[in-house]
């Protein structure tokens, strides 16, 4: 690293560093709320109190695109593909079924509310596979920035909500209390972080003394459900190429037009 990097970088990425980490542990006390959403308050309020914040911004946003570009990478080493193989077999039709709805209804809710186009990605990727690390590795290729911590927040708050009423929920509609099966499977597809899935894995199998048993197939099938990242970005990305390819060969149309029309004036 170069000192000029050092010099400008420094005072943001340790900002950073200084909010993540007892973010981090205070999300494993609370793991209803969690890591990601304890660190946005933590930046919330940080920033009613730091008035000139220019010296931050640079360090801050290496932080928020490489670094975070870089821990999606370091989550594929997390992803045991013989599990998620066994498990995808008996979840895949539902987890497809989850995602291709939760998609369609971002994509019409962004068009009847009129909500701004990378703010409705983020929260449809977010929703629909796996919460913060699906909207992590979605922003760079979108090209959004402040939008990310809005996403998150919205995300976060229903999976807190998510995993505090799903347990009685499910009494309610009547998944069976004699194994953690059906649950598991509900919990790792409709919440979407993995500290609020094992939550409410976790209540329920406190709640039926099921040991660890609905923890563990709501672990795999949202492990699963965490490989829909990479057809998710790589479509838009394909999207997002194909949108400036065009934007590129319309400008070049009307650049060519506008001089003809200046050529045959003269």
């Amino acid at each position: 690293l170069s000192m000029d990097f050092v010099k400008t970088n420094w005072k943001g990425i340790l900002v950073s560093l200084l909010i993540a980490i007892p973010s981090w542990f205070l999300g494993k006390l609370f793991p209803i709320v969690g890591g990601p959403v304890i660190a946005i308050i933590a930046g919330m309020i940080i920033t009613i109190f730091v008035k000139d914040k220019s010296s931050f911004e640079s360090g801050i946003k290496f932080t928020s695109k490489k670094i975070l570009q870089w821990a999606v990478i370091l989550l594929g080493f997390g992803l045991d593909l013989g599990v998620v193989a066994k498990t995808g077999v008996q979840s895949l039709p539902i987890i497809c079924s989850t995602i291709a709805t939760s998609l369609i209804v971002a994509f019409m809710l962004c068009k009847l509310a009129k909500i701004p186009g990378n703010i409705s990605t983020l929260i449809g990727v977010g929703s629909s596979i796996c919460g913060g690390s699906a909207i992590a590795a979605t922003a760079p290729v979108i090209g959004a920035d402040e939008e990310v911590a809005q996403a998150i927040s919205v995300i976060f708050f229903f999976n807190v909500l998510a995993a505090i009423i799903f347990p009685y929920f499910g009494q309610m509609v009547g998944f069976s209390t004699t194994n953690g099966e059906a649950f598991g499977i509900f919990a790792g597809t409709a919440v979407n972080d993995t500290s609020s899935v094992t939550a409410c894995a976790s209540t329920w199998d406190a709640m039926w003394n099921l040991g660890s048993e609905t923890l563990d197939k709501a672990a795999t099938v949202k492990l699963t459900r965490t490989l829909a990242i990479i057809p998710i970005t790589l479509v838009l990305a394909l999207y997002k190429a194909s949108k400036a390819k065009k934007a590129l060969a319309s400008s070049d149309v009307s650049n060519e037009t506008k001089s003809n029309s200046s050529f045959s004036l003269k």
